[in-house]
């Protein structure tokens, strides 16, 4: 099935864009944004809005229309979880049953990435979103250390309190810092052979599956997720590794 965007009539393919350009707002700087927006490929462009930033900066809104569409039945995407996603009840049901103990959990923002709010939503009692955190699961120790956390000393307090899995959440994501951050954090637990010995998960907002697990993550949460999906994986990926040993 071949899809396109759309605005007043399906299959038009009406795009809406917006972008900075580094010149005043103005006659010219509009007439530059509409020739930048056709040279991607829109035809019937029109900037309706304009406004400045600063001094020689301006932003833009074009609408324009591509012919361009994509085959929706050929997209295929990796979720860390699978269809069936357990509910608090069941995640805690399913340790009982295989781990007669509570799973323990230690979550952070680490490097200078001070926004605890993913990690927040993951782990607080309260959740988010009217999803409740991995705090409220009976079958879970939870341990949120808060924002820049070196990765070193996450590792280590997982090491102090015998922790099953590692939750990072990197938000800050200028110049790829997440991408150096994260990376560090994998190659500090192959450097003390610790790799296997946890779980580890990334999540953000720019961070998907496929990303986190190219970085040497067992799985990446990213926009959607909720501490369902997290507890989900968790569970079953220790499973897993208890069956295979």
């Amino acid at each position: 099935m071949i899809i396109r965007p759309y605005g007043d009539t399906l299959d038009d393919g009406s795009v809406q864009l917006s972008f900075t350009l580094p010149v005043p707002d103005g006659p010219k700087g509009r007439e530059a944004a509409r020739q930048f927006t056709e040279k991607l490929g829109f035809s019937h462009v029109d900037i309706v809005h304009s406004t400045p930033l600063s001094d020689g900066f301006s932003m833009y809104v074009a609408y324009g229309k591509t012919a361009t569409g994509i085959d929706y039945d050929t997209i295929h995407v990796e979720d860390a979880t699978g269809e069936k996603v357990y509910t608090m009840e069941e995640a805690d049901a399913a340790v009982r049953e295989h781990f007669g103990r509570k799973l323990v959990v230690v979550g952070a923002c680490t490097g200078f990435d001070a926004h605890t709010v993913g990690i927040d939503a993951i782990m607080n009692m309260k959740g988010y979103n009217h999803h409740f955190g991995l705090e409220r699961y009976a079958g879970l120790e939870t341990y949120n250390l808060g924002a820049q956390v070196p990765n070193d000393k996450l590792i280590d307090y997982a090491l102090k309190v015998n922790a099953d899995a590692i939750l990072v959440s990197q938000i800050v994501t200028q110049k790829d810092v997440h991408i150096q951050n994260l990376t560090e954090l994998i190659e500090l637990l192959q450097a003390r052979n610790l790799r296997e010995r946890f779980v580890v998960c990334a999540g953000g907002t720019r961070i998907g599956n496929k990303l986190a697990v190219e970085l040497g993550f067992d799985a990446g949460f990213g926009k959607g997720s909720y501490a369902e999906h997290v507890a989900t994986f968790i569970i079953d990926k220790l499973i897993e590794r208890k069956q295979t040993h």
